[in-house]
C-alpha cells in the first residue's frame, strides 16, 4: 500500500525553493504569483473515474494540515469533459500556499531519503521555426458567420470558435525554457506545465478550499499595444461595447447559476473589471462565496462549469453541437481546465487557455486561440481578436 509523506519544506529542503525550477522541464507545475505546486516523477497515473477512491486508498502521514498538503493528483479535464482523461500524483512535490508556507511530499515506498534538488534547468538551443494554420483561415471564418447567423436565428445566444496553429521546430522546444518567458510576460497568470500541456491562463475557473469558492470568469477582448493612453482607451471602449457586455454577462451567469445551489452565499463584482495580461485585455468578474455542508468537491465544481460558456456557449448543450458540426478540430486539452485537487476535494482549477500541447519529440507545439461569437459579431474582428491571442504564446516558443 503507497505510503505518502508531508513535511514542512524546510525540514526536507531549502525552504526558499523555486517552483519553476523544482519541475524542470519534465515535471509539473501549476502556479500563480509564486504560489502553487511543482512536482517531479510520476508515482501513479489514475483514471478520472478512480482518482477519489485512490486517494481515499493512500496511507497518509501529513504533518501539515492544510488544503494542498498530503497527496494531491494534478491533471487536465478535457474541453469534452466525457473523453478519457487521467490525474497524476507526483512522486515528489512541493507547494507554496498563498500567505508564503510551504511544504514537501513524498511517496515513501522505498525507503530512501527523497530528493528535493531542482531540476536541471532549461535547455536552451538555436533552431529554426516555421509557422502554418491547424483549421484554415478560410474554414475559421466560415465557421465564425455560420455561427453569427445561427445566432441571429435565435439558435443559440453565443458560440465560440476556435482555431489552430501549428509551429515546427527543427530543434526540441525546452518546456522549463518556455515556462520561464510565460514568467516574464504572464507573471499573475496561472501558467501550467503537465504532460506536455503549457500555458499561462489568466481565468481561474474555481478554486475550494475548505468551505470557501471562488471563481474569475473572464470574457469580451481588446487588444494591448504597449502604449499606455492607447490600452486605457481600448479598455473604455471594452467596458462600453455592447457586444462584449453581452458576452461576458451570458458566462458569469452562467456560473453563477452553476455554484449558487451549493453556496450558502455567493457574492460577485457588481460590474466587471479589466483584467490585463501581457498581449490582451478582458472583462472579468470576481465570485467568492461559501459552500453549503458538505461542501462541493472541486472536481464536481469543474464539470459544472467546464466548458464555460467563455469557451463553450450558451445555451450550453447547443453551443457545444453547433461547435462540433463547424469548427473542425478537435481542442483537446484546450477550453476545458487544468489544475490540482487534493482528498479533502480543495483544489484549484484554471480555464485552459493561453496554451500549447507539445509533441512527445517536443519539435511541434499546437496553439489554439478563439472568441464568443453572437448576433452582432464581425468575422475579421473575430480573426484579428484570434491573432491578437496567439501573438504572447507564439513569441514565448519562437524567441531565442
Amino acid at each position: 500500500m503507497m505510503r505518502v509523506v508531508t513535511r514542512p519544506l524546510a525540514t526536507v529542503a531549502a525552504p526558499d525553493l523555486d517552483l519553476d525550477a523544482f519541475a524542470g522541464s519534465d515535471g509539473m507545475l501549476f502556479v500563480r504569483d509564486g504560489a502553487g505546486l511543482a512536482g517531479q516523477d510520476v508515482a501513479a497515473r489514475v483514471p478520472n473515474a478512480g482518482a477519489r477512491a485512490f486517494l481515499g486508498s493512500l496511507v497518509v502521514d501529513d504533518a501539515v494540515q492544510r488544503p494542498g498538503s498530503g497527496p494531491v493528483l494534478v491533471g487536465c479535464v478535457p474541453f469534452d469533459a466525457g473523453a478519457p482523461h487521467d490525474f497524476v500524483l507526483p512522486r515528489r512535490s512541493v507547494v507554496r500556499a498563498a500567505d508564503g508556507t510551504a511544504w514537501a511530499t513524498f511517496v515513501a515506498d522505498d525507503g530512501a531519503e527523497p530528493d528535493f534538488s531542482p531540476a536541471p534547468g532549461p535547455r536552451r538551443g538555436a533552431g529554426s521555426f516555421e509557422v502554418g494554420p491547424g483549421v484554415s483561415i478560410g474554414h475559421y471564418l466560415a465557421a465564425v458567420t455560420a455561427v453569427r447567423d445561427a445566432a441571429r436565428r435565435g439558435d443559440v445566444v453565443k458560440a465560440v470558435v476556435a482555431r489552430d496553429l501549428v509551429v515546427q521546430c527543427s530543434e526540441p522546444i525546452d518546456p522549463a525554457a518556455l515556462v520561464a518567458r510565460l514568467r516574464t510576460s504572464f507573471g499573475s497568470s496561472h501558467r501550467f506545465l503537465i504532460d506536455g500541456f503549457v500555458g499561462a491562463s489568466p481565468e481561474l475557473l474555481v478554486s475550494v478550499d475548505g468551505r470557501d469558492v471562488a471563481s474569475h470568469p473572464l470574457a469580451g477582448t481588446a487588444p494591448r499595444t504597449g502604449d499606455a493612453a492607447t490600452d486605457d482607451a481600448l479598455a473604455e471602449g471594452l467596458v462600453a461595447s455592447t457586444k462584449n457586455q453581452a458576452e461576458h454577462r451570458v458566462v458569469i451567469d452562467a456560473v453563477h447559476d452553476a455554484l449558487l445551489p451549493h453556496c450558502s452565499y455567493l457574492d460577485w463584482e457588481p460590474e466587471p473589471s479589466i483584467v490585463r495580461v501581457a498581449n490582451v485585455q478582458h472583462l472579468g468578474t470576481r465570485m467568492e462565496g461559501l459552500l453549503a455542508d458538505p461542501p462541493l468537491h472541486v472536481v464536481d465544481a469543474v464539470h459544472l462549469l467546464s466548458p464555460t460558456p467563455a469557451l463553450g456557449g450558451h445555451p450550453r448543450q447547443a453551443a457545444l453541437d453547433l461547435i462540433a458540426r463547424v469548427e473542425g478540430m478537435d481542442r483537446g486539452r484546450y477550453g476545458g481546465a487544468v489544475g490540482w485537487f487534493d482528498r479533502h476535494g480543495n483544489g484549484t482549477f484554471a480555464v485552459a487557455i493561453r496554451c500549447a500541447e507539445l509533441s512527445p519529440d517536443r519539435r511541434t507545439a499546437r496553439l489554439f486561440a478563439g472568441g464568443g461569437i453572437v448576433a452582432e459579431s464581425d468575422p475579421e474582428a473575430e480573426l484579428a481578436e484570434t491573432q491578437a491571442k496567439f501573438q504572447a504564446m507564439l513569441a514565448a516558443i519562437v524567441r531565442p
